[in-house]
């Protein structure tokens, strides 16, 4: 059997071109009317949430607390105090009467304190000291004058060595101290110790007589 030949004068069916297949070849290989096109079309303005992150300006950091003086943090507590005040006519008469107890309380425990060291002993009945915290000094003297009331001057000689030349170096001072009796007359020896401030000039207090002045 002859085999049979096509027919070469049939035009062939022109086969279906895809969209985007012929919007590249209507472009050119170069994409030079999309890039006309481009220019030519007005730029859309962006949407206010699609801005991109690198335009986004970062936000600014926030400026350092500056130190603030003494006098400052003072006025700003009194100012804290002023806030707190009681809003009410009520309230800040019942502020005023817990205040006014606790000042009641406060000097009832200081007359308490004051009669007792006016006892001669605090409430747990030790006597009152006389001195403040510390041994107290004491002194040995010839008395130089007794022409004060509850009064003597005294007057405490001193010896000592020279610490480089080594001779004896002697000096003398004089103290006034509390006679409560006026016992002591001029001439005698006696013993003094230190104690609290009881006049302008005395801050000791006769203890013994060591020897009469004959």
């Amino acid at each position: 059997m002859a085999e049979e030949t096509p027919d070469t004068n049939e035009t062939p069916e022109p086969a279906a071109v895809e969209p985007e297949v012929a919007a590249a070849e209507a472009a050119g290989a170069d994409g030079t009317v999309a890039d006309e096109a481009a220019e030519a079309a007005p730029a859309e303005p962006a949407a206010v949430g699609d801005a991109p992150a690198a335009a986004t300006p970062a936000p600014a950091a926030a400026p350092a607390a500056p130190a603030l003086t003494a006098e400052e943090r003072r006025a700003a507590a009194r100012a804290r105090r002023g806030r707190r005040r009681a809003a009410t006519p009520e309230e800040r008469a019942e502020e005023r009467r817990q205040k006014a107890a606790a000042r009641s309380r406060r000097r009832r425990q200081e007359r308490e304190k004051r009669r007792a060291a006016g006892a001669g002993g605090s409430r747990s009945g030790t006597p009152a000291k006389e001195h403040a915290p510390g041994n107290p000094q004491v002194r040995l003297g010839k008395v130089t004058s007794d022409k004060g009331d509850k009064t003597i001057v005294v007057r405490i000689d001193t010896s000592r060595r020279h610490r480089r030349y080594r001779k004896i170096v002697r000096s003398s001072m004089t103290l006034h101290a509390h006679d409560e009796r006026n016992d002591a007359n001029e001439g005698d020896l006696v013993r003094v110790i230190e104690t609290r401030p009881m006049s302008r000039t005395k801050r000791w207090r006769l203890v013994e007589i060591l020897e009469r002045a004959k």
